[in-house]
């Protein structure tokens, strides 16, 4: 009896089951290592059933050939090796993106917790993201308004840049972080114009703001702020909470900048991206690596963390033929006050720029309590200039922070020699010293000013000197702003 032979037109139909394994040999914090494991593949998700019914998921971290490491996104409690079975997936995590999640809130793995209706996604993307094409970015241009005067005359944020809030525990980066999400909008170009305008032009413009690690205390506040405010339809918010697992933490960013590609290059969206506490993500970082027990580097840190770090503030930017745009706002604690932390020390590495919170500012009752010398935005001059704000705006930011550091000498050389050893120049730098303080730095929490009124406000207080001690301010534009009949217009 012969075997007929299989011709080029039969089908053949593989059945291929998911194989399960109960190869769990042991668990290490946030950890679990599997044995005898047939072609695991980094990256890879897992799905785990525990002994009684329940699922979580995780994710392949390490692989050594037969040998696997799974980080589980809602802990390991409960997992044991006699009952727990693990089934790999051959995919990659990824999150559903709909335009449809501006409005909701969701926790930080990416679940709807608002008792609203699901996501209908449009999109199943990879969190991790792809790489944008170096020659493909476009050199961020154009500001994105604030409200806030600190930021905008002296630290200009363009759109598509990176630029972190180095804060400390006790600091209001909350209140701040809620009050940029309130007033952030988009400057109009203004083509040949001496029209003002009366705020950020709010069309196309949203917000992806991600807690990581923040009490239930916070969250409340940042959902009550968004919700009573009338800026929550415009916000995709992500919650990752104190008590969540601390695993989540290292998703959570990844989920929210997803998100944000999606609006951005899909839907043509400009996304600012608010992104706190990156303290808690590097704490959930240095826990894993410990789990894994690899060689710690600086104060526990893994030695990757510059590179993890830079996979989440490097997808910021903008891309060429695509509409929108991510900016990206990190908020971090310094602990200690310290800005040579491993956090806040490689952030700014990566970042261009840093907005630095005050503690004598804050004890001072000065909010927000910004202190602009040791602050920075790289990328501050490509986004201002006549046709983005007004053409004295470089001008104007120049000499404010030149007369604040001379009136900062000042003060400090009046502790020493009197008030009475000062000259009257010396005086005039020490009024402007503290006006600087109380009317520019110091502003309500729901005191919106356009980049009109603040330049106009700086303009207020740079009368306090005569034309020849305003030495960074070019002729032509002193003949324009000084007087105070400009003032008038």
């Amino acid at each position: 009896m012969g075997i007929s032979k299989i011709s080029e037109f039969d089908c053949i139909i593989f059945c291929v089951y998911a194989v399960e394994y109960r190869t769990v040999s042991g668990v290490a914090g946030p950890l679990v290592i599997l044995e005898k494991v047939k072609g695991p593949k980094y990256q890879e998700i897992v799905n785990i059933r525990l002994g009684d019914g329940s699922t979580r998921r995780g994710q392949v971290l390490e692989v050594d050939g037969e040998k696997a490491v799974v980080q589980v996104f809602e802990g390991t409690s409960g997992i044991d090796n006699k009952y727990t079975t693990v089934q790999f997936t051959g995919e990659v995590l990824k999150t559903p993106v709909s335009i449809d999640m501006l409005g909701r809130i969701f926790n930080g793995s990416g679940k709807p917790i608002d008792n609203g209706p699901p996501i209908l996604p449009e999109a199943y993307l990879d969190i991790s993201g792809s790489s944008i094409n170096p020659s493909e970015r476009t050199y961020p241009e154009e500001m994105i308004q604030t409200g806030i005067s600190t930021i905008d005359v002296m630290n200009s944020i363009a759109r598509g840049q990176k630029i972190p809030l180095f804060s400390a525990a006790g600091l209001p980066h909350n209140e701040i972080a809620a009050q940029i999400c309130r007033q952030a909008g988009l400057v109009k170009r203004l083509e040949k114009t001496t029209n003002l305008l009366e705020g950020g032009e709010e069309d196309n413009f949203a917000i992806v703001f991600a807690a990581m690690g923040v009490n239930m205390e916070t969250a409340q506040f940042f959902k009550r702020d968004f919700e009573e405010n009338g800026s929550m339809e415009r916000v995709t918010l992500f919650l990752n909470l104190a008590n969540d697992p601390t695993i989540e933490r290292i998703i959570t960013p990844r989920i929210a900048l997803t998100t944000a590609e999606y609006l951005a290059y899909e839907c043509g969206k400009h996304v600012l991206v608010i992104l706190t506490d990156m303290s808690s993500y590097a704490d959930a970082l240095r826990e894993v690596s410990a789990a894994r027990e690899e060689v710690p580097g600086r104060r526990g840190y893994p030695g990757y963390m510059y590179t993890d770090l830079a996979t989440i503030y490097e997808r910021a930017g903008r891309i060429e033929g695509r509409k929108g745009s991510i900016t990206q706002i990190p908020i971090l604690t310094m602990p200690n006050d310290d800005i040579t932390h491993p956090t806040p020390d490689l952030t700014g590495y990566i970042t261009e720029g840093q907005i630095y919170i005050d503690r004598q500012l804050q004890n001072r009752q000065i909010y927000p309590p910004i202190n602009v010398l040791p602050s920075l935005s790289r990328l501050m001059k490509s986004a201002i200039g006549e046709g983005m704000t007004r053409r004295d705006h470089a001008d104007v930011s120049n000499q404010l922070y030149a007369n604040y550091a001379i009136g900062k000498d000042v003060q400090a050389m009046k502790a020493v020699v009197g008030e009475e050893a000062l000259s009257s120049e010396d005086l005039l730098y020490l009024e402007f010293l503290d006006k600087f303080e109380r009317k520019f730095v110091a502003q309500g929490a729901y005191d919106t000013r356009n980049i009109f009124q603040s330049l106009d406000l700086a303009w207020t207080l740079l009368r306090i000197f005569p034309r020849e001690l305003l030495h960074r301010i070019p002729a032509k534009t002193l003949d324009q702003f000084y007087s105070r009949e400009a003032a008038s217009h």
